[in-house]
């Protein structure tokens, strides 16, 4: 017995001094694979506007996404991680089974499609023929009016259809082309459904037909708008004019208006006899939900798989599975900058867009073009200085927000100095990307000599008062401001039962629990154990950093 207590006295001490030569840090930090790799993140919020404004405050390419919890009356816990992070949990389906993404507002994205039937409902209904007529109808209308051409072969199509329910997911993988954000793809979806609206209107006798138009009954009149891709922006004209179709396109469509397509198949009924849309249109909303591939609703075990009618094939990497590569082209706002991009645009009307507020200066909203504010006014106004200066009175012509790269793109107009020539350029004008994540601008170029060079200014700080964050920690004090002015006229409430109140780990019934051997890995070693337990320590005395124990302890059953 003395010498089983010995030999485990001696490791014990061997793997003492083995620390002590390599000690392990503070708070134990978890990473994917190898040591060098810097260390993973892994935040839960309460709030999702915490959580974005987390993603503002990080250098790493991170995302928010939602997490229905079990038990907790449709309340959601809001993530933030890496693509790469959430994959390596994910992967096994056996952890984190409700998971949603959060399609950022004012976001560059993809075009994506919820559908659903009830089946009962709709005995005679063909879900597969409905989604295959209507993927067709959508390709003709991205060729009519933007000229992009795409086919079967370009849509990820998602299945978690039931007995009881049709439902499917369609993620347009349309090569170099993208919307504005899924405001504009809410636009155009309603645009081209405009017969299928109209019908279903002039079928039901209780109900005004311009009631049914859901305020777009005065959209079919208007031209969609098309942003040119950048390496088409090229043009003798003033880029501060409108991008609207031009005349005989207008006549096409009018003559096209005459003779609407037939949507008749998108019309189903509820489990109550009412007539509806096929394409649930209640999806394009700022800062939306969107279920992800291989998720399934809370209390439903039916996941969003690759469907099989789908022709979609992601591009084949030696470096990352299949599967990854079908998450990732799952994701609607995985959308990257390039000089290539074109981004689409749906307006509901002039007058729509008129309703945009100007900023305060008179010679600032002269110098707007196209009523484009961003949602950063300081960033604009510091934009429109760079553009305002030796006589010359430049302006935004449009924006785009590319969240990957927290990356904010500005179409100049009526100022086209150029860096690289060192002066200004006769016909083409210029762009100004600010980087919002490393907190610098630089310029860029539409001309096309400058393209072929892929020219790129010096990148030049932002000053400290439009940096996010200054401009977070402002936000941060009006609010402090607010709720103090707030809890002096009224008696604070307390949060329903339901409310999540203090740290993350006071609650674990929102997914399902990583597997043992994950966890006998994680703490093998007395030492490590140690070490994760700390951090849990210090993450409830007020850090945000969850270690691999939290992680365990939240996702388990």
């Amino acid at each position: 017995m003395n010498r089983t207590w010995e030999a485990k006295l001696k490791k014990i001490e061997e793997r003492a001094s083995l620390y002590e030569m390599k000690p392990l840090s503070p708070v134990y930090r978890p990473r994917l694979s190898k040591p060098e790799e810097p260390a993973s993140i892994w935040k839960l919020f309460y709030r999702q506007t915490e959580a974005f404004n987390f993603v503002k405050s990080c250098q790493e390419d991170v995302h928010v996404f939602a997490l229905e919890r079990k038990g907790g009356d449709g309340q959601r816990i809001y993530l933030v991680t890496t693509y790469t992070e959430l994959w390596f949990y994910y992967k096994s389906r056996k952890n984190l089974l409700h998971c949603y993404e959060v399609i950022p507002e004012n976001a560059v994205c993809k075009l994506y499609f919820d559908l659903e039937f009830n089946k009962p409902a709709n005995p005679g209904a063909d879900g597969k023929k409905m989604v295959a007529l209507l993927i067709e109808h959508v390709c003709k209308a991205l060729q009519e009016l933007y000229r992009v051409n795409c086919s079967t072969e370009d849509v990820f199509n998602l299945d978690s259809s039931t007995d009881e329910k049709f439902s499917c997911h369609l993620i347009f993988q349309l090569h170099d082309v993208a919307f504005k954000d899924n405001i504009h793809v809410g636009n155009f979806v309603r645009k081209i459904l405009q017969p299928a609206l109209h019908l279903i209107a002039s079928e039901d006798d209780d109900r005004n037909p311009e009631t049914m138009d859901h305020g777009f009954s005065h959209f079919s009149e208007t031209p969609i708008k098309q942003e040119i891709s950048f390496s088409e922006m090229s043009t003798d004209k003033d880029v501060g004019e409108s991008w609207a179709l031009n005349s005989k396109e207008q006549e096409r469509l009018g003559s096209a208006k005459q003779s609407s397509p037939d949507l008749s198949f998108l019309v189903v009924k509820n489990n109550k006899g009412e007539k509806h849309l096929f394409v649930d249109l209640g999806v394009y909303t700022r800062n939306r939900n969107f279920r992800l591939y291989k998720s399934s609703k809370i209390g439903k075990h039916v996941a969003l798989e690759v469907a099989e009618e789908n022709r979609f094939s992601p591009a084949r990497s030696t470096n990352i599975s299949e599967e990854y590569q079908y998450f990732l082209s799952s994701l609607v706002s995985n959308v990257r900058f390039s000089d290539t991009l074109r981004i689409l645009t749906c307006d509901i009307s002039q007058n729509e867009q008129k309703r945009v507020e100007y900023f305060n200066s008179t010679s600032t909203s002269e110098a707007i073009e196209g009523f484009q504010c961003s949602p950063y006014p300081e960033i604009d106004r510091f934009v429109l200085s760079l553009v305002n200066k030796n006589g010359i009175k430049g302006g935004i012509r449009r924006w785009n927000y590319f969240f990957l790269e927290e990356l904010l793109v500005y179409d100049i107009c009526k100022y086209r100095w150029c860096e690289n020539i060192g002066r200004a350029h006769k016909s083409n004008n210029i762009m100004i990307l600010v980087d919002l994540k490393n907190e610098v601008w630089y310029q860029k170029c539409h001309d096309p000599v400058c393209k072929a060079e892929n020219f790129k200014s010096a990148c030049f700080p932002l000053p400290a008062e439009v940096c996010l964050q200054f401009l977070i920690k402002d936000e941060e004090a009006l609010t402090t401001d607010e709720v103090t002015t707030h809890s002096e006229t009224e008696t604070p409430r307390k949060p329903p039962s339901s409310t999540l109140s203090k740290g993350v780990d006071s609650h674990a019934d929102w997914g399902d629990g990583i597997e043992d051997a994950y966890f006998l890995e994680a703490t093998e070693d007395a030492e490590l154990a140690e070490a994760a337990e700390d951090g849990l320590l210090s993450s409830n005395s007020g850090a945000d950093e969850i270690p691999d124990e939290l992680i365990l302890e939240v996702l388990g059953e």
